[in-house]
């Protein structure tokens, strides 16, 4: 299968060389920063419409976090458009934190459409580097369709760590990569080369349940549920929450 694999990346690759030229060239990485978070705010009412219950449960439970004082502060790690916002209950304080700059327009949108919340400002960083966050600052870290395109999950789950409070909370949604030796697996590894230029680094065959299960979270609850979007060659994804 390894050779059928390389056989097909190369007919991907030749099939879309011009965009692999203009990557190689340095053409096409501004260009995609401009344009992709105008994608993502296309995507994001569609897979909020079809994970809608499954993300208010996930995050209904941000509220057992506001007993004692009645406000959480939230880092919305790899925020992009605030597509989860409306899911957050009252009393969130929102930190935002992007690599890309682009995103916020969008968030400045996001932030008017839910007054539920309060804004505190948004941190233009990788999640590998998020010196700017003070170390357990956080009682809530929120990570959507985050870890498949950064460039080490271990180091942002270190971040992580380093910015939640003790028994702060992360809540992960993300997509995986099906399982080894499947042919749904086989395509993801011949759109991966392309995939990663039209999604911003993203990466179609990542196992990250693995990365959390090995970052030494005290309690990890995590379930796999289908892509809700199936006409993408995204994979299958996970939810839950780790506790540090």
């Amino acid at each position: 299968m390894d050779i059928l694999v390389r056989l097909l990346q190369l007919l991907m690759l030749l099939l879309t060389l011009p965009l692999h030229l203009m990557a190689l060239l340095g053409f096409w990485q501004p260009l995609c920063k401009s344009y992709f978070p105008y994608l993502m705010a296309m995507l994001a009412d569609n897979a909020n419409h079809k994970m809608e219950s499954k993300k208010r449960e996930l995050f209904s439970q941000i509220k057992e976090l506001m007993r004692t004082s009645g406000k959480v502060a939230l880092l919305d790690l790899g925020c992009g458009t605030g597509a989860n916002f409306q899911f957050y209950p009252p009393g969130c304080r929102i930190t935002c934190l992007d690599p890309n700059p682009h995103f916020e327009k969008f968030l400045t949108k996001s932030m008017a459409e839910n007054r539920h919340l309060r804004y505190e400002r948004f941190v233009v960083a990788p999640g590998e580097d998020m010196k700017q966050v003070a170390d357990g600052s956080m009682d809530v870290v929120v990570c959507t369709l985050v870890l498949c395109s950064v460039q080490s999950p271990k180091r942002v789950l270190q971040e992580v760590q380093r910015v939640l409070r003790p028994g702060g909370v992360l809540f992960f949604w993300e997509h995986v990569a099906y399982p080894r030796g499947s042919w749904a697996f086989m395509w993801q590894q011949v759109f991966e080369p392309t995939w990663k230029h039209i999604g911003d680094g993203c990466c179609l065959t990542r196992e990250t349940w693995k990365d959390l299960e090995d970052a030494q979270f005290s309690e990890i609850q995590m379930e796999r549920q289908p892509p809700p979007l199936k006409w993408l060659p995204v994979g299958p994804h996970i939810m839950g929450k780790a506790v540090k």
